[in-house]
């Protein structure tokens, strides 16, 4: 394992070493001629590949894609670094002194380490641990090469130290010696999922603070919104997200290549490729009054979701370009940029909604209005970002490139539209057919599908750190490591989704006047609001099992079981009781109930019997094509 520097020469070779594959490492004074650190990807660093990436949209999808080429960061390699010395301390590989260099000095700790592999590169045989036989290197005390208070040989780098580090590891590995427990795993997911979730929170309250706006001037407006944010969704935002999900392989591979003028390339073709897009995507939405009409019965309803659709497409062009800016920074290990964006932006919409819609009487159209400028604001700070802190060194400025060679980036791009457009299609659909029982339920379905949206923000992050947790440890062979932390992901799912049936059924008599003042709108939310809660259980299962699939590289498993028990199972059901039984609402979120389940129970009998040896052995040849 060698740091994520990029160590191309003029002609365009990069060292193996610099891409994170530990197996063509050359020999190294200090290491010997282990053939194992030649031969083996067990390290965690060098096995780590992002499993997947996700879109924030109602139900935050999650698209896989086979090729992930993301390098590690500086901060990602030292943590890969850090967790492999942890185990290896756990599992009494290493002696305890060889604490975290956090909190005493990488080079301090494993002082003894190093001098021991000197002394094993002078031909002196090594310690043995008793505890675990084998030619494993344990510290040793002090001698003439190591001062009483433990500093560093000198001339001995840390780069060279947490070679040391990645060699033990190998070797530990390849013996079986490497085991986790589930406190550990359950403090990893814990510190995995943290960011993630208000990252998600952040970018879905832009839409809420539309509806906790709107829905207090009426239960029209609050339909409106509703079927506004429901026709925007399908029709443009799915879209762009589904499309711009093929930056996350070009992207990824040009900066993983070492082409990194490649990655503002591909970028600028994406976002040409968007704009080009929102002019079908705009004429939908100038005429959305006038083609929702003629679904939708309510007519005022439609007028008002239609005004709100030309105002807000203002800001599409923006939200494109945040779309592809986003890929455009992670392809470069820079997570946090997004986040740092949206904590800007989150708090700022929702002032400038209260500012539009009450305080300048602008009424419903101030909720679009404050939409679009912050839309428009999401690329602009981002570029701020990119100028000012990190990601500018894959920018070279614009180029006519950008115009030509689309056909390898809308293949790509097409079959992630097609699982975005699906999954939010198969939601979208439940609003649209609440238009059909009247104003009242078309509000207090609007209220519903956002509850059921918030609440899903709560799982689904903690999947995405099992999913990214599970696959670093099948990427370094530790099986047993990976079911322990799927068994722990498990249940922490069932403990996240108890905890959303508490918050639901305690307050549901106090939930729908945060959206609504509507006495009527708010008895119906009130009525239906524990059917919503009774899934919630069964949607963090299924989401984790998801999780634990994507972990696994499984994914287009999880995906036939979605596509089927949606649109086979759960719609069906779900219009049938509602149409035919006259069960309203209650039939559509009980076949969203029924669906769930199944796809928790499918997923979950296929993960109880899933080869996990497999898994490694395909994560092996990914790595190896990588």
């Amino acid at each position: 394992m060698s740091p994520p520097f990029d160590n191309s020469d003029e002609t365009g070779n990069h060292d193996a070493a610099a891409n994170g594959r530990p197996d063509m490492v050359e020999d190294d004074p200090l290491l010997g001629t282990s053939p194992l650190a030649r031969t083996t990807s067990h390290s965690l660093a060098g096995s780590y590949r992002r499993p997947s990436f996700f879109t924030v949209g109602a139900r935050g999808t999650v698209v896989p894609h086979a090729m992930d080429h993301d390098r590690l960061t500086q901060q990602e390699w030292e943590e890969a670094v850090e967790e492999e010395r942890d185990l290896l301390i756990d599992n009494n590989v290493l002696p305890t002194s060889a604490v975290s260099h956090k909190q005493q000095g990488l080079q301090r700790k494993i002082s003894g380490l190093l001098s021991q592999t000197l002394r094993q590169s002078h031909g002196e045989p090594p310690q043995v641990s008793m505890a675990h036989p084998t030619a494993l290197p344990v510290a040793a005390g002090p001698s003439e090469t190591t001062a009483l208070l433990g500093p560093p040989l000198e001339g001995v780098k840390t780069s060279d130290s947490a070679r040391i580090i990645d060699k033990t590891w190998e070797e530990a590995v390849e013996a079986g010696l490497i085991h986790t427990t589930w406190q550990r795993e359950a403090k990893v997911l814990v510190k995995y999922t943290a960011p993630l979730m208000v990252s998600f929170l952040l970018q879905y309250s832009l839409t809420v603070a539309s509806i906790f706006t709107v829905g207090h001037l009426g239960k029209i407006e609050l339909g409106a919104v509703s079927l506004a944010s429901m026709t925007a969704n399908i029709s443009g935002y799915a879209i762009y997200q589904g499309l711009a999900t093929s930056l996350d392989t070009l992207c990824a591979q040009a900066y993983g290549s070492g082409r990194k003028d490649l990655v503002g390339l591909q970028m600028q073709r994406m976002i040409w490729f968007l704009w080009t897009l929102t002019i079908p995507i705009g004429i939908v939405w100038i005429f959305a009054d006038k083609i929702l009409m003629a679904i939708v019965p309510e007519k005022q309803v439609a007028i008002l979701a239609g005004r709100y659709l030309k105002v807000v497409l203002l800001g599409a062009p923006g939200y494109a370009c945040f779309e592809a800016g986003k890929r455009f920074v992670q392809a470069q290990g820079l997570f946090s940029a997004p986040l740092f964006v949206l904590i800007i932006c989150a708090p700022l919409n929702a002032f400038m909604n209260w500012l539009f819609v009450w305080h300048f009487g602008m009424g419903f159209t101030g909720a679009p209005l404050a939409v679009a400028i912050t839309d428009n604001l999401l690329p602009l700070l981002l570029f701020l970002y990119v100028y000012f802190i990190g990601g500018r060194e894959c920018w070279n400025g614009f180029t006519r490139r950008a115009f030509a060679n689309w056909g390898p980036m809308i293949r790509l791009a097409l079959p992630g539209f097609l699982m975005v457009e699906a999954e939010v299609l198969a939601f979208e659909l439940l609003t649209l057919a609440s238009s059909y029982f009247g104003t009242t339920v078309l509000a207090a379905q609007s209220v519903l599908a956002t509850i059921s949206s918030i609440m899903f923000q709560i799982p689904f992050p903690f999947s995405i750190a099992a999913s990214t947790r599970i696959a670093n440890l099948i990427g370094a062979t530790l099986t047993d490591s990976a079911r322990v932390t799927a068994k722990v992901s498990m249940v922490g799912a069932i403990i996240l989704g108890v905890i959303n049936i508490t918050l639901l059924s305690s307050l549901r008599h106090y939930i729908p006047f945060l959206f609504t003042s509507d006495p009527d709108v708010v008895a119906v939310v009130a009525q239906v609001l524990p059917i919503c809660a009774s899934f919630q259980v069964c949607d963090s299962f299924a989401t984790n099992c998801n999780g634990i699939l994507r972990g696994l590289g499984r994914q287009s498993f999880g995906g036939y079981v979605q596509l089927f028990c949606y649109y086979v199972v759960a719609l069906p059901i779900g219009f049938g009781t509602a149409f035919g039984l006259e069960w309203h609402l209650w039939g559509l979120w009980g076949g969203v109930a029924i669906g769930l389940l199944l796809v928790g129970l499918i997923e979950g009998v296929y993960l109880s019997r899933v080869d996990w040896e497999r898994s490694v052995d395909d994560a092996k040849k990914r790595n190896a094509l990588a």
